[in-house]
């Protein structure tokens, strides 16, 4: 089938209305492109598809890197700039479908395109071509497993140490299907751990790892909470640090700990986390400071939730549940700074709040190059 691609959407893909009236949304496709492409899913009042073939590209195209990246990073099709505005523009859209018309600052950016992931997860795939194992990914809107000899995403760190189990695997004669797929971490120093994980079994102790942010040193398991692009992550923090302008400050959804500890640990602060082994490392990572560490649903602790502090929100991908933010209202802090990983629940949670509280700033900062994800940070201040 043809289209003529409209827009990007904030999943990634690219939008095209067809002749029928049914929405298309398509990887491999850009903004006023004609493409084929095959459809992978066929609903009654959309389909999605893959393009194919690029009939009619625009200048903005660039060639992917890889051969695995519709699995891991579709974005690669677009140049820098072009990323870097398109994520801009999700925000603003994805607050402008909630009647939110605030200014979204350029998105932020340390300018690295590539080798930034300190985590990746892979499938093993067995190759009868050769009766061995393979590290792979799945491939885009399937099941199937893609063998891969290059990724540009992880730190080569990363892919060397899962590359070398792999060797010793097929060393010992293993087979593919022992195992659920690999996982490898890597620090800022590019050490390393990480393990496979066996069907039917626990998962292993990997030995944790050590990073530095704001100064301050965070230990964390492999497997466990930790941002997977750390120099962007600091730029969060020294933007949110200078904020803090209240003796109490109460961080939710506080996973190990590194928000608060990195831009509040001198102050009054409450960290509350639901996640019982990163409440664990949260507890480490707190040893020696004054903070208090709270293992509960940030939204069963709204009593921690006062006129004079200051409010830290990063929830998962679905947002902020109805009861914390029911309590945000009733009590009204003065700020609240949040930070999503997607901006269209982010703008929803807002919008529920916009008769107590104004958007003081929209700052999306480019956590996943080369991926539609975007990390958005959005400060609230009391009407």
């Amino acid at each position: 089938m043809q289209a003529t691609i409209e827009k990007l959407v904030p999943g990634g893909q690219g939008l095209a209305t067809l002749e029928n009236g049914k929405k298309a949304f398509i990887w491999n496709a850009l903004p006023l492109e004609t493409v084929e492409f095959e459809i992978t899913k066929d609903k009654r009042s959309y389909c999605e598809g893959i393009a194919t073939k690029i009939l009619q590209p625009i200048s903005e195209r660039v060639e992917p890197r890889d051969a695995c990246y519709l699995a891991t990073s579709p974005w690669q099709i677009m140049d820098w700039d072009t990323e870097l505005g398109a994520k801009t523009m999700l925000v603003e859209e994805c607050f402008a479908q909630q009647h939110l018309h605030s200014l979204v600052e350029p998105t932020v950016t340390d300018e690295k395109e590539f080798f930034y992931r300190n985590k990746m997860e892979y499938s093993l795939y067995w190759s009868h071509d050769d009766s061995q194992i393979h590290l792979a990914f799945h491939t885009r809107g399937t099941h199937r497993k893609e063998p891969i000899s290059q990724s540009s995403l992880e730190r080569p760190e990363i892919f060397a140490a899962a590359q070398k189990i792999v060797d010793q695997l097929n060393a010992q004669h293993a087979e593919a299907r022992t195992y659920q797929s690999l996982l490898m971490r890597c620090d800022q120093n590019g050490h390393t751990s990480g393990d496979l994980f066996t069907n039917g079994k626990s998962h292993p102790q990997m030995a944790p790892l050590s990073d530095t942010l704001c100064g301050y040193q965070y230990n964390y398991s492999p497997n466990g909470f930790f941002q997977i692009n750390l120099p962007v992550y600091e730029k969060v923090l020294q933007t949110i640090r200078p904020l803090i302008a209240t003796e109490k400050v109460l961080d939710l959804y506080a996973g190990v700990g590194s928000i608060g500890l990195s831009v509040a640990r001198d102050k009054d602060l409450t960290l509350v986390e639901v996640n019982g082994a990163a409440f664990t490392e949260m507890q480490n990572n707190a040893a020696g400071t004054n903070a208090k560490c709270i293992l509960a649903k940030s939204e069963d602790v709204t009593e921690y939730i006062t006129p004079d502090c200051t409010i830290i929100l990063d929830p998962p991908r679905a947002g902020c549940d109805v009861k914390l933010i029911k309590k945000l209202l009733e009590v009204q802090p003065a700020m609240v700074i949040y930070l999503s990983c997607n901006p269209i629940t982010q703008a929803r949670d807002i919008a529920a709040m916009q008769d107590k509280y104004f958007i003081d700033q929209l700052q999306p900062f480019n956590f996943f190059p080369r991926t539609p994800h975007i990390e958005n940070l959005a400060i609230l201040r009391k009407v």
